[in-house]
């Protein structure tokens, strides 16, 4: 059996896809399915654009993880929370669909918050567990899997569920989009409780404890800078693929070309990109992935600037839509090899007893650029027009890359932070 399909072939990597796809479907009903939901139930734009503002849970979720340190339920300190948010998920999912949108948007919204709370301290409580069942070694592909997953699940709200709403009714599709919660839940019931020494005895070590844990390791100015990398180093792509549907309208493509290309062209290669990427971590190290990777996700940034500059024909020919496939498929790979590596960094950079705490302090600070900096996107494409914004993205990913100097230099193999 080749290296890599044994090391792909484990009861951890198994685990990772439960979690991913555990964790990517709520997400992705909010950003695909409800708004789908709510426009072909009459809801003006406007109103469908505020339902954004429901994911600040997502870069929040550092507030409450200290909760889920300290206190242990019946199954477990990981799995107890993971199965609670997940039965939440279940119900809320499958209740979202029984209201009418045009006649009863407060509970649609207020069921919205709510499922967008359980699925961030899903979240919090998946990547604790995940940290805890991985080894050192482990964690850059385990990482990838997870990310990998958590993509692939996109394809239900984001497509079987679309597809049922045309031969179905809306509460029965949401109810059949909420059954595939179903085996991450099963998964919670057949796996052990990861050991951890050093919990947190009180909900103030909870609290205190994982902040005083990273600045004593690192140093005010190693976690300024450990914090600064991570607000930095996927800043420029995740801006620059923040308006790329308008980016793609204003170019004259269809509707049509952009949903049959950027789906087939933009999913595969980043699940590609994220699997090729764990592996290469494996001999690699997760330092100089980061290194090679980030300059893959820099780069590839330019193929918009390329596309910008050079245009398409009117009509559309079959050359402008294979340079669309290109520079998606590029940067699709880029973000997918990318992403590996960073969120195998932040695994690595969490202490074990503080698991659920800095780890969502670290993913909620990695999500601020694109819940905050990606709004200003508009604007500085009016300002600047497309070719010019996408060469600023460009910019924008050096500083990320000039930190790796201080947080991940190329020959040096820190140890993880055990508890």
């Amino acid at each position: 059996m080749p290296v890599w399909l044994r090391l792909l072939l484990t009861r951890q990597m198994l685990i990772c896809v439960f979690t991913g796809f555990s964790s990517g479907l709520p997400l992705y009903l909010l950003l695909n399915l409800l708004p789908a939901w709510l426009r072909s139930e009459g809801v003006d734009l406007k109103t469908i654009g505020l339902f954004a503002l429901i994911q600040f849970p997502y870069t929040w979720k550092f507030v409450w993880a200290p909760v889920l340190d300290r206190f242990r339920l019946p199954l477990g300190r990981r799995r107890g929370w993971m199965l609670v948010s997940q039965l939440g998920l279940f119900c809320s999912i499958g209740l979202l669909g029984g209201f009418s949108p045009a006649n009863e948007l407060t509970p649609v919204i207020w069921l919205a918050v709510v499922l967008a709370f359980l699925s961030a301290t899903q979240d919090v409580a998946l990547d604790a567990f995940r940290r805890e069942i991985l080894s050192d070694r482990e964690l850059g592909l385990g990482n990838s899997v997870h990310v990998n997953a958590y993509r692939i699940a996109g394809l239900v709200p984001g497509s079987l569920s679309l597809v049922l709403a045309d031969l179905l009714p809306w509460v029965q599709v949401f109810w059949i989009t909420a059954a595939f919660m179903l085996p991450g839940m099963v998964m919670v019931l057949l796996v052990s409780e990861p050991v951890v020494v050093g919990v947190p005895k009180t909900l103030r070590q909870a609290v205190v404890e994982p902040f005083h844990e990273f600045v004593g390791r690192c140093g005010w100015s190693g976690a300024l800078l450990v914090l600064g990398f991570l607000f930095f180093y996927k800043l420029g792509d995740s801006l620059a693929t923040a308006l790329a549907t308008p980016f793609y309208l204003d170019l004259g493509f269809s509707k049509t070309d952009i949903g049959v290309i950027a789906k087939h062209a933009g999913l595969w290669p980043a699940v590609f990109g994220g699997l090729l990427g764990g592996l290469w971590m494996v001999r690699l190290g997760i330092n100089r992935a980061l290194w090679l990777f980030g300059l893959v996700q820099m780069v590839t940034i330019l193929g918009f600037a390329w596309l910008a500059w050079r245009g398409v024909h009117t009509p559309v020919d079959g050359f402008d839509r294979v340079a669309l496939a290109g520079v998606i498929a590029a940067e699709c790979l880029g973000v997918g090899l990318g992403t590996a590596a960073f969120v195998a960094y932040i695994a690595r950079a969490t202490n074990p007893a503080f698991t659920a705490t800095q780890f969502a302090l670290f993913t909620s600070l990695a999500a601020v650029p694109r819940t905050f900096i990606n709004s200003t996107a508009g604007a500085l494409v009016e300002s600047l027009g497309w070719g010019s914004f996408f060469l600023l993205c460009f910019v924008l990913a050096a500083p990320g890359m000039l930190l790796l100097l201080k947080v991940a230099p190329w020959n040096e193999f820190p140890q993880s932070p055990r508890g």
